[in-house]
């Protein structure tokens, strides 16, 4: 067995941070605001639901699921790119190669998976008010929220254990993070059961969500032609920053899967690189923006955790 044989069996290369010259450290810079801006926002929004207890309730829960989601989707990219730009070497092994596409695949798909439970929640409080106390209970939710983080789990967990058993004729991924399609492109095996599985996850975990949030908000928005102005009123203000975080994330996932699978797309390197990483940067800065511009009860929240004596 040669050098490369063993080099492929091991692990890959980014190559992608090569010849960076001292841009690395303006992007070291840039990379290390961007995480703590995410940090800080999502865990203001945690703490605001945590201790404030009129915010116990399924909405909030949800909104401070995603920054839980965001938090832990950014903490399996941010630190090691970081890294990856400070080093001379971009060498990653198969394991933590494959931990990492783990948690950013787990984070896409919990996502997906809370906005959905999020438009279901929207529906019954709109469409049932009366009995959406009985409909949503703690249960109840605590049920769907464990079925978010267990279903996508053994999904990816099975995809994985493809992935692993692939013989690699190559270790240059032209990625800056650990990307399971781009790992299945390098083998030298047969990859229609690869293919067809993660067709199949592609199909339960984005586009099935998508199509029952979409259905989910035609439904609340025929409700709301029917009702008074002041009941549409109140249905927008919990809705529309619903709908902007899942525009915003669906847009950024298209983004990535595009680039993915048409590789006779031609971009300047820098947008193709920002257009694959989009999701893991912008949602997690948007989204407690968003919630807290548009939500009055986390606004004066996240205000008295900044300014006590407010």
């Amino acid at each position: 067995m040669n050098l490369l044989d063993m080099e492929n069996k091991t692990g890959f290369y980014f190559m992608l941070f090569e010849n960076l010259g001292s841009i690395r450290y303006v992007l070291f810079t840039l990379g290390i605001f961007m995480y703590f801006v995410i940090i800080l926002f999502n865990v203001l929004i945690i703490l605001a639901v945590f201790l404030e207890r009129s915010l116990h309730q399924p909405m909030y829960v949800l909104i401070s699921c995603l920054s839980v989601n965001a938090l832990f989707g950014t903490a399996g990219f941010f630190p090691r790119v970081l890294m990856d730009l400070m080093s001379d070497t971009h060498f990653i092994s198969r394991e933590v190669c494959f931990i990492q596409s783990f948690i950013i695949f787990t984070y896409v798909v919990s996502e997906f998976s809370i906005l959905m439970i999020m438009a279901f929640d929207r529906f019954a409080a709109i469409s049932k008010p009366l009995h959406y106390h009985n409909i949503i209970t703690p249960r109840f939710l605590g049920f769907l929220l464990l079925l978010n983080l267990t279903f996508p789990m053994i999904l990816l967990v099975v995809a994985g254990l493809l992935t692993t058993k692939l013989t690699m004729c190559g270790n240059k991924l032209f990625k800056v993070y650990c990307h399971s399609f781009e790992m299945v492109k390098l083998s030298c095996d047969s990859v229609i059961i690869n293919n067809i599985y993660g067709l199949f996850i592609l199909v339960t975990t984005t586009i099935i969500p998508l199509v029952l949030i979409l259905f989910t908000y035609i439904k609340i928005l025929i409700i709301c032609q029917r009702s008074t102005s002041q009941f549409k009123g109140k249905a927008f203000q919990t809705c529309v920053p619903h709908i902007v975080v899942l525009l915003n994330f669906t847009i950024a996932i298209v983004s990535d899967v595009t680039l993915s699978r048409a590789p006779n797309v031609q971009l300047p390197v820098g947008l193709s690189i920002f257009l694959s990483l989009e999701f893991l940067i912008i949602p997690p800065i948007l989204n407690p923006l968003v919630y807290a511009y548009n939500l009055p009860d986390i606004r004066k929240k996240i205000i008295s955790l900044i300014n006590p004596c407010r």
